[in-house]
């Protein structure tokens, strides 16, 4: 099964600090916890239902450590439990940390988790496993960089050790490290073998079959591209070539000139492993050494420190297989391929962020964004690695981000409202062309939508955009005035309603008043005016005025200004308020 990682579930505020102390273990764990009983800044998710929660996190096959009593664990997924082959970890923890008790998923790991749990608190894992009591192994569990070839064979096995049985290894001596390690009865002339082997070998009752982790693939993409064939067939023939079990294979390797070819991630999913890419600095001196010219050979010699034993070039793609002495650690063996979400969190409140944008801040290792933005949302981001800039940086924080994305991070480039309006989207995607390093062309790059300044305003008051709208933003920092006064023109002419951005700040003082006398040549001084400030933040207001009355002691730069057209109407609310909309039809 996939391996997820861990969530840590609390109950109360009180179980906070146990379950910090749990998540500085284990890299990647969530803490969830309880709505009306734990603060939303203390936790990564908040959950409003216990059994649902719990349910829906076992039935994904995410191991859940929950620090509460065994027996709520045990009564809340009982439903679920049908398979345990496919079950994630369960472990119950004591609030004080005194106790760890594993509960359910015993074939993927949960004793392992439990040990890596307990070191934090000096104590044992109340670890009940016959075998691992007995000989110190779960064999239906190896660690990590193994692979049990027919668990359901496991079983058996170790009944037959309990029962007095002995056991011969078989096996590179450095792959039967662990084995030696434990207290197995161990016997040269036993009928009983457990063998690890990269070989495609059967398992029997009394014949167990590990897989090493120890297989590199290495693939390079050619130039010439010719996609009209699938590369899974060169793979599967490769290893059935070589006799070898898909099982060994700890993942497929590439340089970073390739991180964006498509082909690489669709033979690694079709093995179903991770992607790992090499530094083209780190390829050069491994094809030095070796004296190659080939990237593919290169990728798998680096990424194994083995040897290489098979190589070869169909269509567009060459794949090299080497084989380490040692199980390979895909977590410290290259990096994965970085990624870059330029998101937009609208005005800055939680619910108006969203779904994706939420699930992009709760995975980024690292967040990019004007100091103000990053503030606006440190109540659903803790814990990650910021990166905070002045707001005229635009550049330098998008390349920022792009170089910190190249060195294998998932970096979250932080925008109010939408990335793309007047923000930071089009900031990295000019840094990308001009600068083009070789280290970015392999970053995939996401924009996430999000609720702009303009949407936002038009909402709280009605629906002043209701008819055709265009957006301009009254800085000339970027853009000269003269721009900015055909365009106010062409709009005004065109009887657009007319989102204003940047009207005004504390160096820019005079062009509002003159946009304003360039719109009164084309409208009437009785055109609705909206001024929505901080829409959706502390200070939110809004102001509804005529043109004639439009003043610039009304706005400052936290202010978008929509002008309504000759069309846009104000009505009466029933409680006395008012609501401002532009007709979809013209009479």
């Amino acid at each position: 099964m996939t391996k997820l990682s861990p969530v840590v579930v609390v109950l109360g505020n009180n179980s906070i600090p146990v379950a910090k102390k749990i998540i500085s273990v284990i890299p990647g764990a969530k803490l969830y916890g309880l709505a009306e009983r734990t603060n939303n800044t203390d936790v990564d998710v908040n959950f409003t239902d216990f059994g649902t929660t719990l349910r829906e996190l076992f039935a994904d096959g995410t191991p859940i450590i929950g620090i509460c009593a065994t027996g709520i664990l045990i009564r809340t997924l009982a439903p679920l439990l049908t398979n345990k082959r496919q079950e994630p970890p369960v472990l119950a923890v004591a609030e004080d940390g005194s106790a760890i008790v594993p509960l359910l998923g015993g074939l993927n790991g949960v004793n392992n988790l439990a040990r890596q749990i307990a070191t934090v608190f000096n104590i044992k894992a109340a670890i009940t496993t016959t075998g691992e009591i007995r000989f110190g192994i779960a064999l239906e569990d190896p660690p990590p960089g193994y692979h049990l070839s027919n668990p359901s064979d496991a079983k058996a096995f170790m009944s037959d050790l309990l029962a007095g049985n002995s056991v011969r290894l078989e096996g590179n001596p450095l792959w039967l490290n662990w084995l030696k390690s434990s207290s197995l009865p161990i016997d040269s002339n036993a009928e009983r073998v457990i063998q690890i082997t990269e070989k495609n070998v059967a398992s029997t009752p009394t014949h167990l079959i590990y897989h090493p982790q120890a297989i590199a693939i290495g693939v390079s993409i050619h130039e010439q591209r010719d996609f009209s064939e699938s590369p899974i067939p060169l793979i599967q023939q490769i290893l059935a070539d070589a006799e070898l079990s898909p099982a060994s294979i700890a993942g497929v390797f590439a340089s970073q000139v390739d991180a964006a070819q498509p082909e690489i991630q669709v033979i690694a999913d079709a093995l179903n492993v991770a992607v790992r890419f090499l530094a083209p600095d780190e390829l050069s001196k491994v094809m030095s050494r070796h004296q190659t010219s080939d990237v593919a050979v290169a990728v798998a010699l680096a990424a194994s420190q083995g040897q290489i034993i098979m190589q070869r070039q169909v269509l567009n793609i060459t794949c090299a297989i080497a084989i380490s002495d040692l199980p390979i650690d895909i977590k410290t063996t290259g990096k994965t391929r970085g990624r870059l979400a330029i998101i937009g969190t609208g005005p800055g409140r939680s619910d108006w962020m969203s779904p994706e944008v939420k699930d992009i801040l709760r995975n980024a290792t690292d967040l990019v964004g004007y100091s103000t933005y990053l503030k606006l949302i440190a109540a659903v981001t803790p814990g990650k690695h910021l990166h905070e800039s002045d707001n005229r940086e635009e550049i330098a924080r998008a390349s920022l981000a792009l170089d910190l994305a190249a060195e294998g991070r998932f970096v979250a480039v932080v925008s109010s409202g939408d990335p793309g309006i007047y923000a930071m989207a089009a900031a990295v995607f000019e840094a990308w062309e001009k600068e083009q390093k070789p280290a970015w062309q392999g970053i995939d790059i996401h924009v996430a939508p999000g609720i702009s300044a303009m949407q936002a305003a038009a909402a709280k008051i009605g629906a002043p955009l209701g008819h055709d709208f265009c957006a301009i933003s009254l800085s000339d920092i970027l853009k000269p005035w003269s721009i900015i006064e055909q365009r106010i023109t062409a709009a005004a002419q065109g009887d657009f309603v007319i989102a204003l951005y940047n009207p005004i700040s504390q160096q820019r003082t005079w062009q509002l008043s003159e946009t304003k006398k360039i719109l009164l040549n084309y409208r009437s001084p009785h055109t609705t005016v909206v001024l929505a400030r901080n829409i959706g933040r502390d200070g939110e207001s809004i102001k509804v005025c005529t043109l004639a009355e439009l003043s610039p002691e009304f706005a400052d730069m936290r202010t978008v200004i929509i002008i309504g057209s000759s069309k846009t109407r104000v009505i009466e609310k029933p409680d006395g308020g008012i609501w401002v909309y532009t007709p979809r039809r013209y009479e």
